[in-house]
């Protein structure tokens, strides 16, 4: 067999034997000059016993390696050190404040530090997969607290040892608080370097064309997730994918050279073009140059706790639940939402008495507003918002629809004459949805979840968008910190069923933090 025969066998998994009448040594040459690109240096099969590359390529791999290996291990070392710092510090400071300086509260407060880190490590906290960019470090942080706090109980039933209540119902609590936004400031700092283009992955996408302008565009359109797209490889150069400015390095028999040549970080692998024995050997191709293997199936938008990984008789099977599955999580969402709103309501009290004067001293008609919206399951409810438009808003909508700017069932339009003085400033900064809290606590809508939507808009759906009516609709959600109405119908749509699919509750606070920004700076207003 020559040397591009088994190379070419090893990645599709077919076998030539080399004799006259199947596949003919011309022909197999005149194929791989057709289907290969020039290499910086001589190919060999990445199954022979010599090396891919010279040592010039690679002492240049080395290094570059090096660099962003270095990168990710500042990151996580700072992380672990910053994290016993806060960790330790923090209960030991409510503490001596609380009961005096003595060295039985330095030592709870040392001991708590070390207990809560070690919980957040075994709740995969410190994973580098996870830190800087998804919901799980924060996740990780939460269920540390939880599993802290059972610690200390079982700890004070099995020892007969006394846990301060200090700790418990405030040292504890501070600190998960205090954790979740060290993080995520350490987070917006790594994801400016990446918007200025550091602290990024070279990255190269295999697969058939089609999937690869997916997954390039998708990760472009994110440069926060630290993919720097510098190549492609398809499975014939015929057929390129229709992505500008990614340059096609190869066919998919190219790829162990071509992440040589180029001194790749990672590979990722879309579509079916490379599954089962192929995947397998390019893996262990990569394992030869460093470069990591990413693996993006077409199951997509899904992601979090509904996804496991299970391996069944030497296969890798992607156990995907369904959305909701767990009573358990959505009884405490529930929980949550009631006791957040009502406290939210009680705080917001002042405010409510402000808004309605102020909106009854400039317009004529009533301080609230009333609109059908579909909930849950296709219910429809009474969706509460402090008016902002004038009485007959509704009538008038039929004479400004040649006017709408959006796409899809919504209506948009930037100047709507129908939108008061006081209503633009309240839409602005997202006050007229405040009595949307009423709607959470009568069970209508969640504090966090889709864009309840009108009966005109549900009429209109597909199949994939009547998902959105899984769950409860949200007084925020991903459409609210992603640009709310600056974002097309498409864009809505596609937030609002990734939340669907991959809510959970460290979801739901991240969304609720963030929207306070959005609120406050006014981003994205109507």
């Amino acid at each position: 067999m020559t040397i591009e025969a088994d190379r070419h066998a090893d990645f599709t998994g077919a076998e030539h034997d080399g004799r006259e009448g199947v596949v003919g040594e011309g022909t197999l040459r005149a194929e791989a000059a057709e289907r290969r690109r020039a290499a910086l240096g001589r190919r060999v099969s990445w199954a022979s016993s010599e090396p891919f590359e010279s040592d010039a390529t690679r002492s240049e791999r080395q290094v570059r390696a090096r660099s962003w290996r270095e990168q990710e291990a500042t990151y996580l070392l700072s992380t672990f050190a910053r994290d016993i710092v806060l960790c330790t510090f923090v209960p030991t400071t409510v503490l001596f404040a609380i009961h005096g300086t003595s060295a039985p509260q330095l030592v709870w407060g040392v001991v708590i530090g070390l207990v809560f880190v070690a919980m957040t490590a075994l709740e995969r906290g410190y994973d580098r997969t996870g830190l800087g960019d998804g919901p799980l470090e924060f996740e990780s942080v939460l269920r540390g607290g939880g599993l802290t706090a059972a610690a200390l109980a079982l700890l004070s039933v099995t020892f007969k040892i006394e846990v301060p209540r200090t700790v418990m119902f405030g040292a504890l609590p501070l600190m998960v608080c205090v954790l979740l936004l060290a993080r995520h400031l350490n987070r917006r700092t790594l994801h400016r370097r990446r918007a200025r283009g550091d602290s990024m992955k070279s990255t190269l996408v295999v697969g058939d064309a089609v999937s690869v302008d997916r997954v390039v565009a998708d990760l472009r359109s994110a440069p926060y997730h630290g993919y720097k797209i510098a190549g492609v490889c398809v499975p014939s150069v015929d057929t390129p994918p229709q992505t500008s400015g990614v340059p096609l390095l190869g066919t998919l028999s190219d790829i162990p050279q071509v992440v040589v040549d180029g001194a790749f970080d990672v590979v990722i692998v879309t579509g079916s073009e490379l599954s089962g024995q192929a995947l397998r050997r390019l893996s262990w191709a990569l394992q030869r140059t460093q470069a990591e293997l990413v693996v993006a199936p077409g199951l997509v938008e899904v992601f979090g706790p509904r996804v496991s990984l299970e391996p069944t008789v030497g296969l890798s099977l992607i156990h995907v639940r369904h959305a909701e599955s767990s009573k358990v999580r959505v009884l405490t969402k529930r929980g949550f939402d009631v006791g957040m709103a009502l406290g939210a309501l009680i705080a917001s009290a002042p405010l409510f008495v402000v808004i309605g004067l102020a909106i009854r001293l400039t317009s004529r008609g009533p301080v609230f507003f009333r609109q059908t919206r579909v909930g849950k399951g296709g219910v429809a409810f009474s969706m509460l918002k402090f008016r902002s438009m004038v009485v007959d808003a509704e009538a008038r909508l039929a004479e400004l629809q040649s006017r709408n700017e959006a796409a899809g069932p919504l209506f948009k339009l930037h100047d709507d004459p129908r939108i008061t003085r006081v209503g633009r400033f309240l839409r602005k900064h997202s006050l007229d949805e405040l009595p949307q809290l009423i709607n959470v606590v009568r069970g209508e809508m969640a504090l966090v979840g889709p864009r309840p939507p009108l009966p005109r808009e549900v009429d209109q759906y597909g199949e994939a968008m009547r998902r959105r009516l899984l769950v409860r609709p949200g007084a925020t959600g991903l459409w609210q910190i992603s640009g709310r109405t600056e974002l097309s119908w498409e864009d809505a749509v596609k937030l609002d069923l990734r939340y669907v699919e991959n809510w959970s509750m460290a979801l739901d606070l991240m969304i609720l933090w963030k929207t306070v920004n959005v609120v406050i700076g006014g981003h994205g207003g109507r």
